[in-house]
């Protein structure tokens, strides 16, 4: 819907292979995904990159708001990285953002840190377009900021957690890492965001991420099958083993994913222990 260049899939599946040995965590954005967030939530009929960028704007903020306010509990940069990510490729967090809602709607009641926390189980909130309800998830980080106290957060993971609508690996705890920062969301003035009490931004290492691995994979497929728009990349220096190297990797980054979503235990393997 919001394309720039018709390789964006040859783009990204070079660069995550380029970077995939080299980033501890990298967090994800769907354009398709944003798109739709900004027309559901911000009434914004075409959204334009300005509008996706400020939405992404406040992901970043809630990242790194940590390193810039005081808050009850502090995350660190580095607690990412030790908290979401199990194994070293498998890096690449879903973001989802909450409340999302348009300066012309400002809600005159303001979203209680129950119905925030709720939303970020919604996929309509996510900045990838995948079901976390089909995948497994591996961790969980949630980021509030503003008017939060953490016995809110607490009554609030617990009401998630007895609903049992997420389902975590077998071989991995239960936990939500919890942020909290004092500082409320700004927004930028005569932007189409509602200046809000409170907000947070959830990173959870899930399974279902691999969805969007596996739609890319696919676009790359169907033009690189024909291999269309391949010779401006070998004029450029690039030798096209390249392609194929980068698109193997991304294999083994699905089958990555496949993996660590199985149970550990089978009843076949019972035995052997």
């Amino acid at each position: 819907q919001v394309s720039t260049a018709v390789v964006e899939p040859y783009n990204s599946i070079l660069t995550t292979h380029t970077t995939l040995e080299h980033s501890d965590v990298a967090f994800m954005v769907d354009n398709e995904a944003i798109y739709e967030v900004c027309r559901r939530s911000l009434d914004i009929d075409r959204p334009s990159y300005l509008n996706l960028n400020r939405l992404i704007g406040q992901i970043v903020s809630s990242i790194t708001a940590s390193l810039r306010f005081d808050g009850a509990l502090n995350v660190d940069l580095t607690e990412f990285q030790t908290n979401l990510v199990p194994y070293p490729r498998i890096h690449f967090p879903l973001a989802t953002y909450a409340p999302v809602v348009s300066s012309e709607k400002a809600y005159h009641e303001q979203m209680s840190v129950s119905e925030i926390t709720s939303a970020c189980f919604e996929p309509s909130n996510q900045m990838v377009k995948c079901d976390p309800r089909q995948g497994k998830y591996m961790a969980c980080c949630m980021l509030y900021r503003g008017d939060v106290v953490p016995k809110d957060v607490n009554a609030a993971i617990s009401i998630i957690k007895s609903k049992r609508a997420i389902q975590f690996v077998d071989w991995c705890p239960t936990g939500f890492k919890v942020g909290i920062n004092y500082q409320p969301p700004t927004v930028v003035p005569g932007g189409d965001l509602a200046k809000v009490q409170r907000a947070v931004c959830m990173l959870a290492n899930t399974t279902a991420i691999a969805e969007a691995w596996a739609r890319l994979d696919h676009k790359f497929d169907l033009m690189y099958s024909k291999r269309a728009f391949v010779h401006w990349y070998v004029g450029e220096g690039m030798e096209e083993g390249e392609f194929s190297e980068a698109r193997q990797d991304l294999a083994a980054l699905e089958k990555d994913y496949e993996e660590v979503g199985t149970d550990t235990i089978n009843d076949d393997d019972v035995s052997e222990y």
